[in-house]
Order: structure tokens, then sequence, then C-alpha cells
């Protein structure tokens, strides 16, 4: 796991969040480098994968220098994620093939809560 995630490069409409652990950057630079967090996914190998686990619809953003003592970290559960920007909230989820290889690497994933 790398010890920083890329920051987006810019803030417009190409921003994409993971939807495993909520890391925002560009689309672009999931296809290049895929996420820091979830690199079992092979993002930056495969750009049919950096579609599938990656979302344009979510809300927020927050920027996390030091997840293990940021309290908004803990409350995000990012807590054990690298230090990046991280969306407050995404509302789709994984498909079930792609929980399927989180399940494969004793990963887990947390939908996110329905309203």
């Amino acid at each position: 796991m790398s010890s920083v995630a890329q920051i987006p490069t810019s803030f417009g409409h190409d921003l994409r969040a993971c939807l495993r652990c909520r890391l925002v950057k560009t689309y672009d630079q999931f296809r290049e480098s895929g996420c820091e967090n979830c690199q079992f996914f092979n993002m930056d190998k495969d750009q049919e994968m950096a579609n599938e686990c990656t979302t344009s619809n979510f809300t927020g953003i927050i920027s996390v220098m030091d997840p293990s003592r940021s309290w908004a970290a803990r409350w995000l559960r990012t807590g054990r994620f690298v230090p990046g920007c991280y969306t407050l909230s995404v509302s789709e989820t994984l498909s079930g093939e792609l929980q399927t290889i989180c399940d494969e690497h004793n990963i887990l994933y947390v939908p996110p809560k329905r309203s």
C-alpha cells in the first residue's frame, strides 16, 4: 500500500470516488495508478475495473492528513486508509462480483447506509 494517495489534479466533473474506500481522484488517476487502498482491484491494469469500482455519484470531499489521529477519519471509517481526499458518502454499492473479490482477499466491505 502506498504511504499517501494522489491528490486530485482537478476538482471538476471528472472526479470519481472508489466504491469501497471512498478515495477521491480523477478518472485518469484511477486508470493510471489505481486506488492506493484497494490495489487488489487492479484498476491501473484494467480500465473496465476503474469504471466498475468508482463512481462520480458522491457527496462532499474531506482531506485527511493523518487518518490514525483524525476524528473525522474515524467517523468516516477511513482511519486505516492512506492520507488523501475522501468523499463523505457514495450512493452506489459494489457489484456482487466485486464484493466477492473483497471476500477473497479478506477485505471488509461496508455498503453505504440507505436513508
